[in-house]
C-alpha cells in the first residue's frame, strides 16, 4: 500500500533501520551525542538561534508556544482546522483571543491582520500556519510576519510550519517560534515536535517561566546541555538524526526543488483530467482537490490500486481529497498515484483513461527541475 496522506508519511527503510537498533537510555553520553548532532542539523535546516524537541505531537508545541509567548492577548488566523486550534488553545488557558476567520480555501489578508492590530493594541502574540493542511492552503506568513513586526516589534510571531518545515526554505527573519512535527517532511513516526526559537522568544520564555511539562524555560535549560527535561523519545530522535544526515548529503535545496516540482506537476495533472484544485493559493506540501465523490475516489484508490490518500474534515468531509508531497518521495511512486487517480475516475465512469494525467505530470515535473 502506498501511503500518500499528508501525515503520517512513509518511514524510509534507512530510517527504520536506524530506529531498529537496541534502545539506549536517554541519560547517557551515547544519546547526548546523538541529541547534540540532531540539534545542530535542525538548526542548519530552520536557520534559527535555538531549537527544541518535545515528546509530543505538533499540538503540544502549539500549546507550549501560546502559553509561553502570549501574556496578554492572542491574534490568530483561522482558515482551517489547525488555525482554529490556536484559538481553542487560547480559550483553554483563558487567554483573550482575536480570531480572523476565513473560508478554508482563503489565505489571511494583510489588511485584516493590520486592522485587528489597530483595534487591539494589547495583542502581544500572532499565530498563523505556513500551510493550513486542512485544505492545502499556503498563507503568505512571511509578509504578514514582517507587517506585524513593523507594527510592533515586541509582538511574538508564532508560525505553525508542521506541514511546511522540510518542504520549502522558510523565511524566519520575522518569526519568533517555528513549529514542526516528526511525521511530515521528516518521514518519521508521530510523537516528536520541533520548535525553532528567535532570540526575542528565548528572552520571553526566560521571563515568563510558564507551565510544567510544556515549560519551555525548563526545556531550554536542559536541551542546551544536550539532554531533555523529561523522558526523550529516543528512537524517534535517532531516526530524525539519520534522516537529517541523509537529507544533508542530498542537499535540502535539492529536496526543496524536487518537492516543488512534484507538487506543481501533480496539480497540473489533476487539472488535465477535469479536477479542480481547492485552495486559491495551494501549498507545496500537498495537492488538495475538490471532488463531491472524493470518498468513492479514495475507496477505489485503496481497494483497487493500493493507494491511501486523505480526505477532508468537518464541512469538507467527502468533498476533497489530499495527496502528500512531503518528504523524499520517488518519482515512480507519484506516477503510480497520478495514474491510479485517472484509472479510478474511469472505474467510476467519469473519465475515459488515456494516460494524460501521468503524461502531464512527467512533462511538467522535468520542466520544473
Amino acid at each position: 500500500m502506498l501511503l500518500f496522506t499528508p501525515g503520517p508519511t512513509p518511514v524510509p527503510e534507512f530510517v527504520r533501520v536506524a530506529m531498529s537498533e537496541p534502545t539506549i537510555h536517554h541519560r547517557t553520553p551515547e544519546f547526548e551525542a546523538i541529541f547534540a548532532k540532531t540539534r545542530t542539523l535542525l538548526k542548519e535546516v530552520i536557520k534559527m538561534p535555538e531549537v527544541l524537541m518535545l515528546a509530543s505531537s505538533g499540538t503540544g508545541a502549539m500549546e507550549a508556544c501560546v502559553t509561553s509567548l502570549c501574556a496578554k492577548k492572542l491574534l490568530s488566523v483561522n482558515s482551517g482546522k489547525f488555525g482554529e486550534r490556536f484559538g481553542k488553545i487560547a480559550k483553554a488557558f483563558g487567554i483573550p483571543n482575536v480570531e480572523i476567520k476565513n473560508t478554508w480555501d482563503t489565505p489571511a489578508s494583510l489588511d485584516s491582520v493590520l486592522e485587528a492590530l489597530k483595534q487591539n493594541p494589547d495583542i502581544d502574540a500572532f499565530c498563523i500556519q505556513a500551510c493550513e493542511s486542512a485544505g492545502g492552503l499556503r498563507h503568505s506568513y512571511e509578509i504578514l510576519a514582517k507587517a506585524v513586526k513593523e507594527f510592533n516589534p515586541n509582538i511574538m510571531v508564532i508560525v505553525d510550519a508542521i506541514t511546511a518545515m522540510g518542504v520549502e526554505e522558510l523565511d524566519v527573519s520575522c518569526v519568533d517560534a517555528l513549529i514542526g512535527g516528526s511525521q511530515k517532511a521528516f518521514m518519521l513516526p508521530p510523537g516528536l515536535s520541533i520548535i525553532g526559537l528567535s532570540q526575542k522568544a528565548i528572552e520571553k520564555i526566560e521571563e515568563r517561566n510558564i507551565g510544567f511539562y510544556f515549560n519551555l524555560k525548563t526545556e531550554l535549560k536542559n536541551q542546551v546541555k544536550n539532554t531533555t527535561a523529561w523522558t526523550a523519545p529516543t528512537t524517534i530522535i535517532i531516526g530524525l538524526c539519520a534522516f537529517l544526515e541523509k537529507a544533508k548529503s542530498i542537499g535540502f535545496d535539492t529536496i526543496y526543488k524536487q518537492t516543488k516540482a512534484r507538487s506543481l506537476a501533480c496539480d497540473k495533472a489533476m487539472e488535465s483530467i477535469g479536477l479542480k484544485i481547492y485552495p486559491t493559493v495551494p501549498a507545496l506540501s500537498m495537492t488538495c482537490v475538490c471532488d463531491e465523490e472524493s470518498d468513492l475516489v479514495r475507496k477505489t484508490l485503496k481497494t483497487k490500486f493500493n493507494v491511501n490518500i486523505a480526505g477532508g474534515q468537518d464541512h469538507l468531509k467527502g468533498k476533497i481529497f489530499r495527496i502528500n508531497h512531503m518528504g523524499m518521495i520517488d518519482i515512480s511512486e507519484v506516477s503510480w498515484v497520478v495514474n491510479a487517480i485517472e484509472l479510478s475516475l474511469a472505474e467510476l465512469g467519469r473519465h475515459k483513461f488515456n494516460g494524460i494525467a501521468n503524461a502531464v505530470f512527467l512533462e511538467n515535473y522535468f520542466k520544473l527541475l
